[in-house]
């Protein structure tokens, strides 16, 4: 019994259920979770529970009386939401999300008075109005089969499945992702999605770990809540676990379960209380029952078909404010502040999120809320957010417009830019001094915070301001904003980083060697030019030097575009991952453009903005140079306009594989989101906060990737030392240090760490006697954890060893000898690890990190040097499958492969013939012990590999008689009965042709009463049930068995489990 508690139900699963019903969750068994659907497994609505409560939470108050809803309308409502057509997972799930909010406007007469009144599914207000139910295994039909899901656990709001959790046992490798993994299956469309256009938050959890998102959530954009005041959490959680539960709950929780797992969760209820877990947390903070209503209401925003919920740093801040301005006395001004969330943690979400809960706030009578952001993609973000909770959103197009609809009060919101507040205060002397004015500012405009605060108090003397900023405040900055009441709530760098919400920054400073005498020059020239032939480097040199009058600029420009486009291929070509080039005038970005052309390297595109604008505020006016101008005559021929060109050019390189490199002036270089954005080149001057703005372009969360990278040609932190204290120079730029702190670290400091990474990978062999046998290299890393170690050693090992073959300092001063030795070794790992994936029966990695590496390989190992793991093959596939095994060195890498592919195989087909899978599986497990205790050779567990592959694919010679060749569903049967009939009595002669016949007669009966979708008619497998049990019973009494009505109903069982695992079920 020591290990059960590793079993999901008990270490996750009940202690949910507990701590929910704890919390006022009323449970259900997947029983009355079904009957309450009428046995209906395809649809996901406890449509009885829904209909009650829509009758109880609704009423119509007309003309001094109050109604009710008449009973066409109740169904009208149930119907609206309850059969919506699927159009896709996230459409619908957005349709159902603004029925939950706005509710359902339905016509009705009272007293001869036809009007339309709104009937809303959930009370917002009054959550203790609402019924709030919990079940575990909730049984779903998928799409277009009649196969089904069980998610673990799904929490109902008035009816309406609204929470899935799927569980996990704590000592399972990345628990929390398959849990995520499992949540991601499901939505798919061939599988349950119609269950989850009506979720609004999902977790998986663990016991020691939870994380959560909503429908649609990538696998990396999941994440972890915490509480801001975790001690008084902790306090309360202790008393509300340690609740016991009632004992009809109890036994209704294991009414469908084992009596051991009851037996075990009771000794552990008596042994005393226990202590929260980070699973009690989660569910603590995010399904309360006012928690779980206020995210839903509040704190979810579709942004371009991306559905978002808040992270925990994006809800305190927005209570913080609401905290702070609600905080009023009379007709008093309102105190605002800036809340300073680190660029890339979704800081323009937050800005939504909480104009979202100014405009539903309660104690905030007719909220008018200005925001002024340059952001134009967060114009139709705003726009739909706020139509799903009805209220007004309007754009500022002029001065004028934005005066008339302050004056004429025509919108909730109003979005506008810095611009038509210093137009609208000239133009005419208009106040609007309601003290419920909002007027949200986006940190572009936190250079003009004094001047714009000044112009916007002209209009709004008594609004409220509250300012935005991504990077900390430069100390000059910091006494301005304190005119808008100083901070409100703060998220570092360094927190976002730890939590994940961000990537860390490696900054690497280039400038040296493209900026130094000939013999630096020659120097970078040999090291970049090592793969090239004798003439491609004369041909090169050449097209540095094309004439004699070349500028030394144009040539510099040649050498820092060869360079950017050898590191970007070596690092990041394939991967799906892109770069972004900042340059100093748009005249340098074309002819950067033209170089990576010539060079043929990588494919780019130049994002400016119009040739008589100067970017920067530090340009020349190019508007006369003709390589500009020509450059943006083709670009409004081909987009017909500047709007048209950006968006065009920042489309492709959000969601197309080309252009890879982004080249900009200022365009971009904030305010713009592309997570695949992994590496920034600058050549320009950045100052101040514009630093971070810049590099934090690279910094957004991406499939594989682990760090931004920032290689600077430009020297932005002056000369650099060979150990640069980046947070001393951003101090040196203004910034108090603490405030910078986990911002960027310099790539050297992390190539320091080569050697330990390299010494980390191979401790891991510590205990492996001879390091040059392959064979006990492999078998020491049959343990899943032993080989976990293996893959996160030798991941950090590769990726620090690319950083640093693509560093000068690095090839400069590391000998050959010991660059070698690394090299030599990851080829080693590398292909040990291809080879042990293999022959444990391992899926095969497609991630970007893969393609990454497989780069690093290709240019200092050679791409045939290194094994690249490929799909494996189906066993069933003979010839395919003994091709692979061929290639395979050794009889006992042979066996382990045969061996872990079975294992698979069995694994998924268990249901199916459980009697031979059984005893495969044992025969397989009794191989492997023996072979690992030197019983057998490795010749003979081949030799027994094969054996039972051969029993598996049906060639070996078996005791299943003839009768029932090619009837696998008849041979499933037979394997149940022979392992029981037999041993309960004399079946006479020849005993396997007595099972045989039952098999077969069982076959008979279960056809006999199929009919469509049998699985789910209990009516039916109850026919089939009695009909086999009676025919058992007539062999009971023929052949005089000893045979118990426990042993019947067992073998029963699992036919029936067979023939619905068959079916697909």
């Amino acid at each position: 019994m020591a290990t059960s508690q590793y079993k999901e139900d008990l270490s996750s699963l009940i202690p949910a259920l507990h701590l929910l019903h704890n919390i006022g969750y009323k449970y259900l068994t997947p029983t009355e979770a079904n009957n309450e659907r009428d046995g209906k497994l395809n649809k996901a609505i406890l449509e009885k529970t829904l209909t009650e409560q829509l009758r109880k939470i609704n009423s119509i108050h007309f003309r001094g009386g109050k109604h009710s809803f008449s009973e066409g309308n109740i169904q009208k409502a149930v119907q609206a939401i309850a059969h919506i057509p699927f159009d896709s997972l996230i459409n619908t799930n957005e349709q159902i999300y603004d029925l939950l909010t706005l509710g359902k406007s339905l016509e009705q007469t009272i007293n001869g008075h036809t009007k339309s009144f709104s009937i809303q599914y959930i009370d917002w207000k009054n959550p203790e109005n609402n019924v709030f139910h919990v079940t575990d295994e909730f049984v779903v039909e998928r799409r277009h089969s009649n196969q089904t899901r069980r998610p673990d656990i799904v929490l109902f709001v008035n009816g309406l499945p609204l929470v899935v959790i799927e569980c996990k046992r704590p000592d399972l490798r990345d628990a929390l992702d398959q849990g995520i993994s499992q949540n991601l299956r499901n939505q798919k469309s061939d599988e349950i999605p119609d269950l989850f256009t009506f979720s609004q938050v999902l977790m998986s959890v663990c016991q020691n770990k939870a994380s959560y998102g909503t429908t649609g959530t990538p696998l990396d954009f999941w994440a972890t809540w915490k509480e801001e005041d975790s001690e008084k959490q902790e306090e309360c959680l202790k008393s509300i676990i340690n609740i016991p539960l009632p004992t009809d709950i109890k036994d209704k929780i294991f009414s469908e379960r084992d009596q051991e797992e009851q037996d075990y969760m009771q000794t552990m209820w008596d042994s005393g209380d226990r202590l929260p877990s980070p699973q009690d947390h989660a569910i603590l903070s995010l399904l309360s029952k006012e928690r779980l209503l206020e995210l839903i209401y509040q704190f979810i925003v579709f942004d371009n078909k991306v559905k978002k919920i808040c992270r925990y740093q994006q809800y305190f801040a927005i209570k913080a404010t609401l905290n702070r301005v609600t905080d009023i006395k009379g007709d008093s001004r309102r105190q605002g502040g800036v809340i300073w969330h680190t660029t890339g943690s979704g800081k323009s979400l937050t800005m939504v999120m909480l104009a979202k809960a100014l405009a539903l706030h309660s104690q905030i009578n007719n909220p008018k809320i200005v925001l002024v952001t340059d952001r134009v993609d967060l114009d139709d973000q705003i726009y739909k957010t706020f139509l799903a909770c009805g209220k007004s959103v309007d754009k500022a197009r002029s001065g004028e417009h934005l005066i008339d609809l302050i004056v004429h009060n025509k919108a909730n919101i109003i979005t506008t830019i810095i611009d038509k507040f210093e137009s609208a205060s000239k133009k005419r002397k208009i106040k609007d001094e309601s003290h419920n004015i909002f007027v949200l500012v986006d940190e572009s405009h936190r250079s003009q915070y004094g001047v714009a605060h000044a112009k916007m108090t002209n209009i709004f003397p008594k609004a409220c301001y509250i300012g935005f900023t991504g990077t900390p405040l430069l100390k000059k900055e910091k006494s301005t904003a304190n005119k808008f009441g100083g901070f409100i709530h703060k998220y570092t760098m360094n927190q976002a980083v730890k939590d994940g919400a961000v990537r860390p920054l490696v900054y690497e400073g280039r400038m040296s060697e493209l900026r130094g005498d000939k013999e630096k020059i020659d120097k970078w020239f040999d090291r970049i030019t090592e793969d090239l032939t004798d003439k491609q480097k004369v041909d090169l040199k050449k097209k540095f030097k094309r004439e004699e009058e070349l500028l030394k600029s144009e040539q510099r420009i040649a050498e820092v575009a060869f360079d950017i486009g050898i590191h970007f291929k070596e690092n990041f070509k394939g991967t799906g991952k892109k770069g972004q080039l900042a340059v100093s005038s748009k005249e340098n970005a074309i002819r950067y453009q033209k170089y990576f052309k010539d060079f043929g390297d990588v494919n780019s595109e130049v994002v400016i903005s119009a040739p008589d604008t100067r970017e920067d505020h530090t340009d020349i006016d190019e508007s006369n140079v003709p390589e500009v101008q020509q450059f943006w005559k083709a670009m409004l021929s081909k987009y017909g306009s500047e709007k048209k060109y950006v968006e065009g050019v920042v489309k492709s390189f959000k969601h197309s594989e080309k252009p890879e490199i982004l080249i900009v002036v200022d365009k971009l270089l904030t305010g713009f989101d592309a997570p695949r954005n992994a590496v920034l080149y600058i050549d320009k001057r950045l100052k101040e906060h514009n630093i971070l703005q810049a590099i934090a372009r690279v910094n957004r969360v991406f499939e594989g990737k682990d760090h931004g990278l920032v290689i600077d040609y430009r020297g932005i932190f002056g000369e650099i030392s060979d150990a640069i204290d980046t947070y001393a120079a951003l101090e040196k730029e203004g910034f108090d240090k603490e405030d910078v702190k986990g911002t960027l670290t310099n790539s050297n400091e992390e190539i320091a760490l080569l050697s330990q990474r390299h010494s980390n990978v191979w401790s891991v062999f510590n205990e492996v006697e001879n390091k040059n046998d392959i064979e006990s290299m492999q078998r020491h890393l049959a343990p899943e954890d032993i080989r976990k170690n293996f893959y996160d050693a030798l991941k950090l090992f590769g990726q620090t060893l690319q950083l640093a073959l693509g560093n000068a300092r690095f090839q400069d001063e590391v000998d050959e000898v010991k660059k070698k030795l690394y090299k030599d070794d990851l080829k080693m790992f590398l292909n040990l690890r291809s080879a042990v994936k293999q022959r444990y029966g391992e899926t095969v990695d497609y991630s970007s990190y893969e393609k990454q590496i497989r780069n690093v390989v290709n240019k200092h190992i050679g791409a045939e040097e290194v094994k690249i793991i490929i799909e494996q093959v189906d066993i069933f596939a003979e010839d395919e499958f003994e091709k692979e095994l061929s290639e395979i060195i050794g009889d006992a890498a042979k066996a382990d492969t045969i061996a872990s592919r079975m294992k698979r195989t069995i694994n998924e087909k268990m249901d199916e013939d459980p009697a031979l899978y059984k005893k495969l599986s044992e025969m397989i497990s009794e191989a492997i012990a023996e072979h690992r205790a030197k019983r057998l050779s490795d010749n003979e567990y081949l030799k027994k590999m094969r054996e039972a592959l051969g029993e598996l694919r049906g060639e070996a010679k078996s005791e299943i008689p003839d009768k029932l060749k090619g009837k696998d569903t008849q041979k499933a049967y037979f394997g149940v009965i022979n392992q029981a009939l037999p041993s309960t009595g004399n079946l006479g002669d020849d005993p396997s042709e007595i099972v045989a016949d039952i098999a077969i007669r069982f076959d008979e009966i279960i056809t006999k009463h199929k009919i469509r979708d049998w699985p789910r008619k209990q009516d039916i497998v109850n026919q089939m049930f009695n009909e086999m049990e009676d025919h058992l019973f007539s062999i009971k009494g023929r052949f005089e068995l000893e045979l118990d009505y426990d042993q019947i109903d067992s073998i029963l069982e699992q036919i029936i489990m067979i023939a619905k695992r068959r079916e697909g079920n």
